[in-house]
């Protein structure tokens, strides 16, 4: 499989949970009108905040750090706004990012605080909010609704201009364009930085930056500042110059890891029958850890 071609999330999922022997096929959102808000200033004058589905490192959660294992006790359940400074330490071992091709080792390949910060001291943006926004993973699309008008209201109190949204999983990857419906119906300007480029284009945003690496990397190549910086002005260049809505643009970075990388996400055809029920009674247990969290 080429990685010229992007992966196709949704059939893949669609089959993987199936063969796991879970009931009909999960529903996509979709949204059939995608609003188009422009910057009311200057890029160069514009205040930008980050979106993340990544989390803060939850004490006595368990392992949260590289190369975790899938937790559920490090989930969070309610969106929230935090300071920027000291750069916060967020993690993804609560979602299903591609754990056989990255490590999630570094964190600036999924939360792009330093190179929207560097984009502010070369003037390409005015500056950074203060502030970033949680955005928690909801396969409940209704209650993703409620987080997004939360992220309104934050985007709101920080006056806003412009948000980057950046998402980590699958579901992560609807989290954020439903938000980023609700953020631009609310008249703030958004860029999803993505890796699954189906499921975005699913549901419709107004501006995808779409990077075809495994998913945990949408916001630049790990240990690669310098494609970190880019995929950064790109999206940002993307809030300016977009003149319609369901507006993509593919990232130039190549994946520098194996080449046939998508051939192993959660692809039902490279499991034995013990794998598969290993892999069912581990997702019922994640399943059940997530739940009892969020029951306290």
């Amino acid at each position: 499989m080429t990685t010229d071609r992007p992966l196709d999330y949704i059939p893949r999922i669609r089959a993987y949970y199936q063969a796991l022997g879970y009931g009909a096929p999960y529903e996509w959102a979709v949204h059939h009108t995608v609003p188009l808000t422009p910057l009311t200033k200057p890029l160069g004058a514009a205040r930008i905040g980050i979106v993340t589905t990544a989390a803060p490192f939850k004490a006595g959660a368990g392992e949260q750090g590289v190369g975790a294992a899938y937790n559920g006790a490090a989930k969070f359940f309610e969106p929230f706004a935090a300071p920027v400074k000291p750069e916060p330490v967020l993690g993804i071992s609560h979602i299903a990012y591609d754990r056989a091709h990255t490590s999630a080792a570094d964190q600036r390949s999924y939360f792009p605080l330093q190179a929207l910060q560097k984009l502010a001291q070369t003037g390409v943006i005015g500056s950074v909010a203060e502030r970033f926004y949680g955005l928690p993973t909801n396969r409940s699309q209704s209650r993703t609704r409620e987080d997004a008008a939360a992220l309104v209201s934050f985007a709101k109190d920080d006056a806003l201009d412009g948000v980057v949204l950046v998402p980590n999983c699958p579901v992560c990857h609807q989290s954020v364009s439903i938000a980023a419906h609700a953020l631009e119906t609310a008249g703030v300007s958004t860029v999803v930085i993505g890796c699954a480029r189906d499921i975005v284009e699913r549901v419709g945003v107004p501006r995808l930056l779409f990077s075809n690496f495994p998913l945990g990397n949408a916001a630049g190549l790990p240990d690669d500042p310098k494609a970190q910086l880019e995929t950064a002005r790109l999206a940002v260049t993307l809030l300016e110059d977009t003149a319609a809505p369901r507006t993509t643009v593919q990232s130039p970075f190549k994946w520098s890891g194996a080449p046939d990388w998508q051939k192993d996400y959660s692809n039902p055809d490279l499991l034995s029958a013990e794998e598969i029920a290993a892999k069912r009674a581990e997702f019922d247990r994640v399943k059940a850890q997530a739940k009892a969290v969020k029951a306290k």
